[in-house]
């Protein structure tokens, strides 16, 4: 800020607010009368525009006076609170005066009416180019705020939605929904095209058949659930790998045509289907051996699924019972996809000859379900979190670090998949990924955009942290958060 004083303007005293023309007399009559003289303190604490601006506020809003400012440590400095940039008077001359200007003004022979004329412009420039050197600060500090302001909503915006419960235990809050609350879920189930998408996903299908056709040892006169049954699929494979009884459950509306299928395959007499949550029916057995389910969602986590297979385990699993699959894996990797960043990202700074830009705060949170190209990986996979399903309730803080990059290159996004494992007790172990290196399932990847890209050499690490949460107002939605580079960035999957 530049000022010029005018006698129209009054310059109140910094301790008793008494009021003076102009801000040269009124620094000259707080050094005579209170011995503050800001001059000194300004070079004394070599204070930056804002360091001035907090000084200023801090002692009038403080009253101090000469013997409080007096001796001060060069740090921490008392002003330096972020609240001593609210102005203590309105439209205070002083906050407008550049403390530079006031420092230069007391140095002898500065003064441009007793330079020559060339020493005169020579000054000028100099002047004018420390004010632009100014300028620039201010606007990089400006744009630092405006950051640190967006970062500020995005916390409130996690603290309003997504505080914690205060409850206890692994339930989390799906199995404290009303089943109407829970219906547009459930209701998404009742689709055909979601049950032919999934059962045409041979990754996935075939992974359970073959888990379950070459290890009939573990369903052998055993009792199986299958929790979300869908079309019935995995609750016949069971039936097939000699199962003794498979019950099936499932909320949504494709139960019933699940109970055509099995009659239609003569299985009616071992598989016994009910409508319900698993939460809120009754089962006619009081336990059961097995747990099968496929409870998968994008991320892992997304649908809390896992919620309802947890209260199925500690409900009605036996005493050495197994809930399969018993084992995954959330991985995460780099992705240096420029001209897809361009394409998302970029594309808002012109739309049709529109300004677009402030859309990047909406779209970037919003993390994308799609498949990313194996070549546009740029670090080798970290596993951030590997699970059983009985601890797998949560994702908690853990590090990541993407090493062995390609030499000149941007991180422009961050990518997750899932690896699933069935283990226990089998001679034959089976698992399948859901990573950008193999056969793409129906789960895809997915990808948290970066607003900025971050450069990254040839084998740097690339080191964050990650927290994965429950929307508190839809549970079965997530907040993923990344602690990437100084950087906190907070996504929504829904």
């Amino acid at each position: 800020f530049l000022f010029k004083s005018s006698k129209s303007v009054s310059v109140y005293c910094l301790v008793y607010f008494s009021c003076s023309l102009s801000v040269p007399s009124t620094l000259q009559h707080c050094t005579a009368e209170h011995q503050v003289n800001l001059v000194d303190l300004i070079r004394k604490h070599k204070l930056d525009d804002y360091g001035y601006i907090k000084m200023i506020n801090f002692i009038r809003s403080k009253k101090c006076d000469a013997s409080s400012l007096t001796g001060l440590p060069d740090a921490p400095l008392p002003w330096e609170s972020e609240d001593f940039l609210r102005p203590v008077l309105q439209d205070d001359p002083l906050l407008q005066t550049d403390p530079e200007e006031l420092c230069d003004s007391e140095r002898p022979g500065l003064s441009t009416c007793q330079l020559s004329g060339a020493e005169s412009h020579d000054a000028l420039h100099r002047r004018a180019q420390a004010a632009e050197e100014r300028a620039c600060r201010s606007e990089e500090a400006l744009a630092r705020a405006m950051d640190d302001l967006h970062k500020l909503k995005l916390l409130a915006q996690g603290l309003v939605l997504n505080a914690e419960t205060g409850k206890s235990g692994n339930l989390g809050t799906v199995a404290e929904l009303r089943e109407d609350e829970d219906e547009a879920y459930f209701s998404s189930y009742g689709h055909y095209g979601i049950h032919e998408e999934m059962l045409k996903d041979k990754v996935r299908t075939e992974s359970y058949r073959d888990f379950m056709y070459r290890n009939p040892e573990v369903f052998r006169d055993k009792v199986v659930l299958d929790v979300g049954c869908g079309t019935g699929i995995l609750s016949m494979f069971a039936a097939r790998s000699g199962a003794k009884k498979v019950i099936a459950v499932d909320q949504s509306e494709i139960i019933y045509q699940a109970m055509d299928i099995v009659r239609s395959n003569q299985l009616e007499d071992k598989i016994t289907l009910i409508k319900g949550r698993i939460e809120d029916i009754n089962l006619p057995v009081e336990n059961v051996d097995i747990i099968i389910s496929e409870w998968m969602g994008y991320f892992l986590l997304f649908e809390s699924m896992l919620d309802s297979v947890l209260h199925a385990r500690d409900l009605y699993l036996a005493d050495n019972g197994s809930v399969y699959p018993d084992l995954c894996n959330i991985s995460l990797a780099a992705v240096g996809d420029t001209q897809k960043h361009q394409d998302r990202i970029a594309f808002w700074d012109d739309v049709y000859g529109f300004n677009m830009a402030c859309m990047k705060k909406a779209v970037v949170p919003e993390a994308v379900v799609e498949v990313v190209k194996e070549d546009t990986l740029i670090s080798e996979p970290t596993v951030i979190q590997t699970c059983s399903a009985s601890c797998l309730s949560q994702l908690c803080l853990s590090e990541l670090q993407c090493s062995q990059t390609n030499p000149g290159v941007y991180c422009t996004a961050i990518v997750g998949y899932f690896d699933i494992f069935f283990d226990k007790g089998c001679s034959n172990k089976v698992m399948f990924s859901t990573g950008p290196q193999v056969t793409k399932t129906h789960w895809k990847q997915t990808v948290f955009l970066l607003e900025r890209p971050v450069p990254v050499q040839a084998g740097e690490e690339l080191k964050g942290k990650i927290t994965v949460r429950k929307n508190k107002k839809d549970p079965r939605s997530l907040l993923v958060t990344f602690d990437l580079r100084d950087r906190k960035l907070t996504y929504s999957l829904q």
